[in-house]
């Protein structure tokens, strides 16, 4: 029974995505308290709900009262966990990170907690059947990738967004197996168990949901709401935090935190709640939904991201440049102005991908997505040569990537079938004399044409090679 707490648990995702929940008395929407508020009114939270970019906020009297009014008092401190359920945090998580980025740019410290601990659990907010338990490896691997993914936003915003003129707050990356890890489980029950009722867990919204499926509730999911209550005790106990954000899936979580401390020190938190994002056709953008844009770039490239946020549908894009992006909002609506006149041009669109962009893989992350950019769909042979292997890779994810060597006479038949472009004989012969063959945008027709450097070998060393629409190649060429 000595055994670590962490050992009876199993799995899942954590308190930065969303689902919509009903409101309680004991949650209160923040648009009509700030709108009625002298002392919100020109505060941190007034800002972040005209952005959109807080829902709800716990307990009632917080969000005109009492919430404020210990942010302009000093420096507060503040959490948002993410469990490491997979190797890289998504698009779905990302406004949780820039919730915590408006934090620490007006002063106040931020804590971004891995749950090393509860990935092994399995939050059931937002979940219609249990996940597959993760190895204490692949979470340990997982939580080290979110964590150096994390760190590299902070770091982007600091140095390309943030006012010089403004001190920042602190930013602290946590991981919840630290606390967990020297815990047996009757120690764990007996000290925190106790103080949680059956009846409270059982009318979360998450475990309600969950009992009324076909698959039911294992107990180890049930018990999450307890392990996340026990973070935010843990979180107040040793940094003094007093404000845990999450999604509005989380609702019931965050009141399970917030009754576990008022109980164990008579001290009040608050909870405040970001939106759902979802797509253009409302389904949740996260990796549950399976349309996951992801913030790693080996998982989506700085091309992709770019190009995601640049196809947004227009009824979206203003709502997004307010909650993505830290643009003050007359500079939004000045854009979008600009926008409604020339709506061809696409400003608020291009403007909305480079800040994203920017943000998520820093100044030479943009710069990759623009080459790539110009590369595919604007055929410039100077944004190929400018292109690294990695880029050219990532921007044909799926086109097979050969290393040839480079002899004397090689012909545009000879490099077309050494990379089994076309078909052998007569036939993939024609298909070039028939123009179905591009080499660095450029249509070929001319089978025995030996490559000529700078036309057919960029002077990067490297060939992109089309064979029909979409059938893409890329050769790179090594010297005798």
């Amino acid at each position: 029974m000595a055994a670590s707490m962490v050992r009876i648990c199993c799995h899942l995702s954590r308190h930065g995505s969303c689902i919509l929940l009903q409101r309680t008395s004991f949650c209160f929407t923040l648009r009509s308290k700030f709108h009625c508020s002298s002392t919100a009114h020109n505060g941190l939270l007034f800002s972040l709900n005209k952005r959109g970019v807080l829902k709800d906020s716990f307990p009632e009297n917080a969000a005109h009262d009492q919430l404020p009014r210990l942010l302009q008092s000093g420096s507060q401190t503040v959490y948002c966990g993410f469990d490491p359920t997979a190797d890289s945090l998504h698009v779905g998580n990302l406004l949780a990170i820039i919730g915590l980025l408006h934090f620490r740019s007006a002063g106040h410290h931020v804590l971004a907690v891995l749950g090393g601990a509860t990935a092994q659990i399995g939050d059931p907010s937002g979940k219609t059947s249990e996940r597959e338990r993760l190895s204490g490896d692949t979470v340990e691997a997982n939580t080290h990738s979110i964590r150096e993914s994390i760190q590299r936003i902070f770091s982007n915003h600091e140095l390309h967004f943030h006012d010089s003129s403004r001190k920042l707050g602190t930013v602290t990356v946590l991981n919840n197996l630290s606390w967990y890890k020297d815990w047996g489980v009757v120690d764990f029950l007996s000290e925190a168990g106790r103080h949680f009722r059956m009846g409270t867990m059982l009318s979360r919204h998450s475990v309600q949901s969950r009992l009324k499926s076909a698959d039911g509730m294992s107990l180890t999911e049930f018990t999450y709401q307890v392990f996340q209550a026990y973070d935010f005790y843990h979180l107040h106990q040793i940094y003094g935090c007093k404000i845990q954000l999450g999604g509005t899936d989380q609702l019931g979580n965050l009141m399970s935190g917030h009754e576990y401390i008022y109980k164990m020190s008579g001290e009040e938190v608050y909870g405040l709640t970001i939106p759902l994002v979802t797509s253009s056709v409302g389904d949740k953008l996260g990796k549950t939904a399976g349309n996951a844009v992801w913030l790693n770039r080996d998982k989506t490239s700085p091309f992709e991201l770019y190009q995601f946020f640049l196809r947004q549908p227009d009824a979206s894009v203003e709502g997004y440049l307010k909650l993505f992006t830290f643009l003050p909002l007359a500079e939004i609506e000045k854009l979008m102005e600009q926008q409604r006149a020339d709506p061809g041009k696409r400003l608020a669109h291009k403007r909305l991908a480079a800040e994203v962009t920017k943000l998520v893989h820093g100044k030479e992350g943009l710069e990759s997505a623009k080459r790539c950019t110009n590369a595919l769909y604007h055929s410039s042979v100077q944004a190929l040569e400018e292109m690294s292997d990695e880029e050219l890779q990532e921007l044909f994810r799926e086109a097979p990537f050969h290393e040839l060597l480079l002899e004397s006479g090689t012909t545009v038949i000879d490099a077309c079938r050494r990379v089994n472009a076309i078909p052998e004989g007569p036939r993939g012969y024609q298909m070039v004399v028939d123009g179905a063959v591009w080499i660095n945008h450029k249509r070929t027709d001319k089978p025995e044409q030996v490559l000529i450097p700078k036309l057919h070998i960029l002077s990067n060393g490297l060939t992109l090679l089309r064979v029909g629409k979409r059938n893409f190649y890329i050769i790179k060429w090594l010297s005798l």
